[in-house]
């Protein structure tokens, strides 16, 4: 599987276009997250809920869109909706026009949750390797989470072996694509990043690239150094996990005009 060759392999968030994340390398722009869990008897009325809440949203012309994705791995019942990658102050506008649908989240949403975390991502392009024009709003993602160890140390060995091996990937003309973004505001026990696969198919979440990550990082930096990398992020690394998502036609909501 591809988590198996992306760096993925250490013992191991949707919606826009990359090129939208990297038009300013300068400028901060995060998504937010929110990840629902129902019970198996709930799973009807809370999509129904969700459904109702999306058309009140439409109603009052909500400008923002929220992208639906359906867990297929993991917690099967589980969902999580993502916005677009946004400055951080445009969720001051985002939030405030959507208290007019509040009523209906209480209402026809929230009764049949089990659980909900929330999180904002910071969008990293830099640490990225997305060929112009790709979108992580496929009908597939592979989302991989890094759980970092405690420490300054760690978190810098991180972002600085994933920027070099984005260099490495561009240099090489990867072919496969992936997008990284850290996490914030996840409370305690939530993963420091992730990283985001985006597929056409189930065959194509399944088709090993046709150069492993590694080999590409040997071509391009040498044996020695490649070796280097890998051990420097696996000791920076303290837990992965990982989980396939669908995207939700059904459960999206998508603004008028996009």
């Amino acid at each position: 599987m591809k988590n198996s060759l992306l760096w993925l392999t250490l013992a191991a968030t949707l919606g826009a276009a990359a090129s939208s994340m990297a038009a300013d390398s300068n400028k901060t722009v995060v998504m937010r997250d929110y990840t629902d869990v129902v019970a198996p008897a709930d799973q009807a009325a809370y999509e129904a809920g969700i459904k109702a809440f999306n058309q009140c949203l439409s109603q009052h012309g909500f400008k923002y869109t929220w992208t639906a994705w359906t867990h297929e791995t993991g917690d099967t019942y589980s969902y999580s909706y993502t916005s677009d990658p946004m400055p951080w102050a445009a969720f001051d506008a985002m939030q405030a026009a959507g208290k007019a649908c509040d009523t209906s989240l209480r209402n026809d949403v929230n009764p049949h949750l089990k659980s909900e975390i929330s999180v904002f991502i910071e969008m990293h392009p830099e640490l990225s390797h997305m060929a112009k024009g790709t979108s992580l709003q496929s009908p597939y993602i592979e989302v991989v989470y890094f759980k970092l160890k405690t420490g300054h140390e760690a978190h810098q060995a991180f972002m600085d072996i994933a920027k070099k091996i984005a260099a490495g990937t561009e240099k090489a003309k990867w072919p496969n694509n992936y997008m990284i973004g850290e996490i914030m505001g996840g409370g305690e026990g939530a993963p420091d990043f992730v990283v985001v696969l985006p597929s056409k198919s189930w065959a194509e979440v399944g088709k090993e690239p046709d150069t492993p990550l590694w080999a590409v990082m040997e071509n391009v930096y040498g044996k020695e150094d490649a070796q280097a990398m890998r051990k420097s992020l696996t000791d920076a690394t303290q837990q992965t996990s990982s989980h396939y998502d669908s995207f939700n036609a059904d459960l999206t909501y998508k603004a008028s005009g996009k």
